[in-house]
């Protein structure tokens, strides 16, 4: 299988070179295209695309890997993946691995996360994807996220079209680990964002350590307690109600809001945290349309 592999720490970072490694070494036919420098934070965003200013791409090379080929992207993780989708390194990618990150991306904070970003790329444009994360400790545990991505992998690919899963490590070797359990988002992550002191026309912008004790069904729960936590994704989702009844009975006809349905007073906005009303938009598009 042909797997794109990126990251928003940036090319240089350890994380991606242990993953590219070990993914490569499963037998996939992998390409990394990473970000030149850090993109840390940046979400799905695709950056500052302009017509008259073309992107700076290099060709790298993986420590202890030469054989794979790899480049580095003037731009974040979301665009390595568009630009993979659009076949500017070869032929389309099959699936998307990304990370491992420096750092976990559990709870609502991952709506921030560049390297959950690129995953949700991937899923916007037909392609599966696993985001990994390791949690921060005296050692960087990206062999044990290695491995747990490894296991996980075949998951990935045997799974439904468009799946994507966030994959996070507690900072432990693989024999300490207690399994793999599937989460749901905590409340909150291991950090929050903090405005400190504001000097003149500046803020002082930090994150700090939430001391929140989440459950241990969610990803920082699990990961708190020793178990590498596994979350399903979904990116870009539609709400639509059920039948509409009441006002619209009474007046002796049916109104529904449903797709081509003109705005009607009886309309009510869908409550958009109601699992039961969501669904994914349909995708239909040509091999080299992301738009």
């Amino acid at each position: 299988m042909r797997i794109l592999v990126t990251n928003d720490d940036g090319i240089e970072s350890e994380g991606i070179h242990v993953l590219a490694r070990a993914v490569a070494s499963a037998g996939h036919e992998v390409v990394v295209v990473a970000p030149s420098t850090n993109w840390s934070g940046a979400g799905a965003a695709l950056g500052d695309l302009r017509p008259d200013e073309p992107l700076a791409v290099r060709r790298v090379e993986i420590p202890d890997a030469p054989e794979l080929e790899a480049w580095a992207l003037d731009g974040p993780p979301a665009l390595c993946v568009v630009g993979g989708r659009l076949g500017a390194f070869g032929g389309t990618p099959e699936l998307i691995v990304s990370g491992i990150n420096a750092g976990l991306n559990t709870g609502r904070s991952i709506l921030h996360s560049g390297t959950v970003g690129a995953v949700l790329a991937g899923q916007n444009f037909g392609i599966s994807g696993l985001a990994v994360s390791v949690e921060s400790g005296d050692t960087w545990r990206w062999d044990t996220a290695a491995a747990l991505t490894l296991e996980v992998l075949p998951r990935v690919i045997e799974g439904p079209p468009r799946t994507a899963l966030n994959l996070n490590v507690p900072a432990l070797d693989r024999s300490e680990v207690r399994g793999i359990r599937w989460a749901r988002i905590s409340p909150l992550g291991a950090v929050r964002a903090r405005l400190g002191d504001r000097d003149g026309d500046r803020w002082q912008f930090r994150l700090e350590p939430t001391g929140y004790d989440p459950p241990e069904d969610t990803d920082q729960g699990a990961v708190e307690r020793g178990w590498a936590a596994l979350t399903t994704l979904v990116g870009i989702v539609e709400a639509w109600p059920e039948p509409i009844t009441g006002a619209a009975e009474a007046s002796g006809y049916e109104v529904r809001l449903e797709p081509g349905a003109e705005l009607h007073e009886v309309h009510t906005v869908p409550d958009a945290t109601d699992h039961r009303l969501l669904r994914r938009p349909e995708l239909g598009l040509a091999p080299d349309d992301v738009s």
